[in-house]
């Protein structure tokens, strides 16, 4: 890692996706995204525009693993590029 800060943040997020708890709050968001995404409950368009804003947000979080995997993978990546191109 370039910097010891940046590491301690992707430790800490490791630390997070590791932790029970956080299986369990995935778990169940995706279970309430199963009931939130039925178009049968809406009641009209706002209702519609709310859920969606809550399935929004239910993504990002069930993806948080995931993006933060890729964004560290990134900079490790770019980390490898520079140090080939100052050996070159």
């Amino acid at each position: 890692m370039i910097d010891k800060e940046l590491e301690q943040y992707y430790n800490t997020y490791r630390d997070l996706f590791a932790n029970a708890g956080f299986k369990l709050l995935v778990q169940d968001l995706a279970n309430n995204a199963n009931v939130i995404n039925s178009v049968e409950a809406t009641k009209d368009s706002n209702d519609m525009y709310f859920r969606k804003g809550q399935l929004s947000i239910i993504a990002n979080i069930i993806n948080l693993e995931a993006q933060i995997e890729a964004a560290e993978e990134s900079i490790q990546a770019e980390e490898a590029t520079e140090e080939s191109e100052e050996a070159a």
